[in-house]
């Protein structure tokens, strides 16, 4: 059995996940960093343990239940324990709704969504024999406010919320916390590719009048995960530099 507090953080290859990656690994978790790109999983991984924290890649498409059910129990068993679970992986396929395909909108309910219902169902039983089990979700402002030309990504997002509150309620008991992060507007390689007149223009909604930085999401995820926020749970606090405030 690993002695560490292990967390299981999918999408953990790149922008937001490899933030929460090397953030829990830094506050002394052992994190297992779940997707489907093994060469950029392994870059990530070995950051985390060149600034002195413990990660593992694990290679899964976590838009298939069975794949990821059966990932995340092996961890469970390789550990012996699961205690902290991120649920980052998203895809967004924009367009306006009456444009947008039943594929499209299907693709991003089942990345964004019902990946983090199967694997709370399959880690559940893990994180509640630990005595600090946190679920983690990370939504965005979107599933909060709604946005044009994201009905997919804001029904995913809003779905996500919906799933924290049920489950929180549920695993409470059990002294399980289940809370969600809502990025707003953050630089990620996503981000960087919108054109330089809209970034400008969404800047100018946010009062901050900057994008954020995925760091800043993981120091969210970071506080969610300790012994600090044990008495909060079914919360969702937006990272956005006040755009939903």
């Amino acid at each position: 059995m690993t002695e560490k507090r292990v967390a299981i953080v999918t999408g953990g290859s790149r922008g937001i996940g490899a933030a929460i990656v090397k953030r829990l690994a830094q506050d002394g978790l052992h994190v297992v960093a779940v997707a489907r790109n093994l060469e950029k999983l392994q870059q990530v991984c070995n950051e985390a343990s060149a600034e002195g924290g413990s990660a593992e890649a694990v290679v899964c498409d976590i838009a298939d239940p069975k794949a990821l059910a059966a990932a995340i129990e092996q961890m469970a068993e390789k550990h012996g324990r699961i205690d902290v679970l991120v649920n980052n992986a998203g895809i967004t396929r924009d367009d306006l709704i009456l444009r947008m395909e039943d594929e499209a909108f299907d693709e991003v309910i089942n990345t964004n969504l019902k990946s983090a219902f199967v694997a709370i169902r399959s880690a559940s039983r893990s994180i509640m024999r630990s005595k600090t089990g946190r679920i983690i979700n990370i939504g965005s402002v979107a599933g909060v406010a709604g946005n044009a030309g994201q009905a997919n990504y804001a029904a995913s997002k809003a779905g996500l919320i919906g799933l924290s509150k049920s489950v929180a309620r549920e695993l409470a008991r059990k002294g399980v916390t289940c809370n969600v992060v809502a990025p707003g507007f953050i630089t990620t390689d996503m981000t960087q590719g919108l054109p330089e007149e809209l970034k400008e223009t969404v800047k100018a909604n946010i009062p901050l009048r900057r994008f954020g930085e995925a760091p800043e999401i993981a120091a969210a995820v970071s506080f969610f995960a300790s012994p600090q926020a044990a008495y909060v749970t079914g919360q969702v606090l937006c990272v956005d530099g006040g755009m939903v405030m």
